[in-house]
């Protein structure tokens, strides 16, 4: 398995991974999503691809101007982190965050950050084995007003 970033070429297997990390969205609203995660200059994807140059799996990372329990500014962000299911446990999910962490670095920023929801277990301890720490949990309101 080798991480890499992402190609054109792989916009049709990025798009399924991303289906999949995120079911509730439509393949419309996806596909704009992807055009404006490309259209920024501050933002970078990596993949997974095994030797038959089938994808695995990607990392989204971008900047932020501010993130829970950071204290510098930019800050590098992980937007989306999706390893395929077969291949979960594998390493896979820490070559990607590594590669996140290396293309921050570049970038000359001191932090990244990340976050999940309070529900996936799976995802903060795989956070917590990476060594990012927890810094706050939080719950969304909404009222809809009449």
């Amino acid at each position: 398995m080798i991480i890499r970033p992402l190609r054109k070429e792989d916009t049709d297997m990025w798009l399924q991974m991303r289906l999949s990390l995120w079911p509730d969205h439509s393949e419309t609203r996806m596909r704009a999503e992807m055009d404006a995660w490309l259209s920024e200059s501050s933002n970078a994807t990596f993949v997974a691809e095994d030797t038959r140059n089938i994808l695995y799996g990607f990392i989204e990372v971008g900047q932020r101007n501010y993130a829970e329990g950071c204290k510098s500014s930019p800050v590098g962000y992980i937007e989306g982190w999706y390893v395929d299911k077969r291949i979960r446990g594998q390493g896979v999910g820490k070559m990607l965050v590594m590669a996140a962490e290396d293309w921050v670095r570049e970038q000359g920023w001191a932090e990244i950050a990340s976050d999940t929801w309070l529900d996936n277990e799976t995802s903060i301890q795989a956070h917590l084995a990476l060594g990012y720490r927890e810094t706050v949990r939080l719950v969304h309101f909404s009222k809809k007003l009449s």
